[in-house]
C-alpha cells in the first residue's frame, strides 16, 4: 500500500480550499494536517521555510508549495480547458490584490479606501457576469479548473459584506457561486479538523 501524500492546510485559506477541492475531485487520499498559522509546525517549516499553505508533500519526497501546482498535479486533462490560465492570472493578481485591500485595509501601510478597492473587484465580477451568461461554468458546460481556482476568492469577497454583494446586479455570478458553495465538492472540502500536532 502506497504512502498517501501529506497536505498542510488551513481551513479558511482560499488557496488551501482550492487545493483541497482539486484533490477531492481527483479522488486522491491524503493525510490532512490542519495548521494554525501563528503556530506553524516545525515539520512544515522544515520542508517549506516560506511557511504558507497549502503544501503537499509527496511520498517520493517532492514538495508542492503552491496551490496551482497542487491543482495541476491532480487535475484530469478534461479540466484544463479554455482560457483557464488567463482567468487564474487575473484572479491571483488584480482580483486578490484589490480584495485584500478591501477586506483587510488595516494591513497596509498606505492609506486605503476599502470601497475603491471593492469597486475594482466589482469591475472584474461584471466581466465574469457576462461570461457566465453564456455558459454554466467559466469554460463551458462542465466544471473545470477555472471554477475551482476562482470560487474560494469570489466567496471571500462576497462574505466581506454579504448584504452588499447580494444587492448587486450579478445574477449569473451569484447563481454560479451559490452552486459552487452548495456542491459536495466544496462542503466536503470544508470539513473541520483540530490543529495537527505530531503525537
Amino acid at each position: 500500500m502506497s504512502t498517501p501524500p501529506i497536505l498542510y492546510t488551513f481551513r479558511r485559506c482560499p488557496y488551501a480550499i482550492r487545493a483541497r477541492m482539486a484533490l477531492k475531485h481527483a479522488g486522491i487520499e491524503y493525510e490532512h494536517r490542519e495548521v494554525v498559522l501563528r503556530d506553524r509546525p516545525p515539520q512544515m517549516m522544515e520542508i517549506s521555510p516560506k511557511g504558507t499553505v497549502p503544501i503537499l508533500a509527496l511520498a517520493d519526497g517532492e514538495v508542492l508549495e503552491e496551490s496551482m501546482d497542487i491543482m495541476l498535479w491532480c487535475s484530469p486533462p478534461e479540466w484544463l480547458v479554455g482560457d483557464w490560465q488567463a482567468l487564474v492570472e487575473v484572479n491571483d493578481g488584480r482580483f486578490k490584490e484589490n480584495l485584500d485591500r478591501y477586506k483587510y485595509p488595516n494591513r497596509f501601510e498606505e492609506e486605503v479606501n476599502p470601497e475603491a478597492y471593492r469597486d475594482e473587484v466589482l469591475k472584474i465580477l461584471r466581466q465574469y457576469e457576462r461570461r457566465l451568461g453564456e455558459s454554466r461554468y467559466f469554460c463551458g458546460p462542465e466544471l473545470s479548473i477555472a471554477d475551482v481556482a476562482l470560487a474560494p476568492f469570489v466567496r471571500q469577497f462576497a462574505n466581506t459584506d454579504r448584504a452588499w454583494f447580494d444587492g448587486q446586479e450579478l445574477p449569473n455570478v451569484q447563481k454560479w457561486l451559490g452552486g459552487m458553495l452548495a456542491s459536495e465538492l466544496f462542503t466536503e472540502s470544508m470539513e473541520k479538523f483540530e490543529q495537527w500536532r505530531e503525537s
